[in-house]
């Protein structure tokens, strides 16, 4: 019992000690829900497909299915299609396994159901994307230049810093237990990007979107008939409770 203890004991040191060097350093911001909105779907596409593609795939995702969001097959071939790929493919990266590895330290992860499989105690895979996308920061003492609060230490750069310029985090200092700790508070703007924070902030909802969406893109169709399931049962209910009812009235 004794050793049961003790190894409790140093599995939670563990745990508390990873916390405190900055596993989660940031709590997640709530992700706006846009798997209904199709023109913010179609621009996360054309957002996924231009800047995330190149390195990461959508191995379980074809190009087609886009036309669930209100594109056409012309639209998807003159837009989203830029090699050698066909309408019916799946979208795939050309990026080569072992120059990833070396550049980024890792291959690239597939991205079809990244939104689904990032989900924690801090929120949604959603809000985890959300979060991620909008924490970037420079740091000249990572090999790409670009660190991550949500993620730190992370292999990806930054890819979409023109578009939201470089930031900086501002900390404050706050004593805790005998220990001098460092608290978020904001962000600093170094250099402004092509977009407002607000108009990336609403960039990267799309993008979410349509990561939330590919993850599981029959989802709202199954919100849908689930309620309908749910209404033809509670009608049946009430029809099998008063047959009952008429069945055994006479029976006492």
């Amino acid at each position: 019992m004794k050793k049961i203890i003790l190894s409790l004991a140093l599995v939670l040191g563990v745990v508390t000690g990873a916390q405190a060097s900055g596993g989660d350093t940031i709590a997640w911001d709530k992700a706006p829900n846009k798997t209904n909105d199709l023109a913010a779907l179609q621009n996360g596409a054309k957002l996924f497909v231009n800047h995330c593609l190149n390195c990461h795939s959508a191995a379980f995702m074809r190009y087609n299915r886009l036309t669930d969001i209100g594109l056409t097959e012309q639209q998807i071939k003159d837009n989203l299609l830029f090699t050698t790929e066909k309408v019916g493919e799946t979208m795939k990266s050309n990026i080569d396994p072992k120059q990833a590895k070396e550049w980024f330290g890792g291959v690239p992860p597939d991205l079809t159901v990244i939104a689904r499989s990032r989900a924690g105690h801090g929120g949604t895979g959603a809000d985890y994307l959300y979060t991620y996308m909008r924490t970037f920061y420079r740091d000249e003492t990572k090999a790409t230049g670009w660190n991550n609060l949500v993620f730190p230490n992370v292999g990806m750069p930054h890819v979409l810093w023109e578009m939201q310029g470089v930031r900086r985090p501002i900390y404050e200092e706050h004593e805790e237990h005998g220990h001098m700790v460092h608290v978020f508070k904001g962000w600093e703007q170094v250099t402004p990007g092509t977009m407002t924070p607000l108009q990336y902030d609403q960039a990267m909802g799309d993008l979410v979107g349509y990561l939330q969406w590919m993850a599981e893109p029959a989802q709202n169709t199954r919100v849908r008939i689930g309620v309908w399931v749910l209404l033809f049962l509670l009608g049946f209910m009430v029809i099998a409770w008063r047959l009952n009812a008429s069945f055994w009235k006479d029976i006492k």
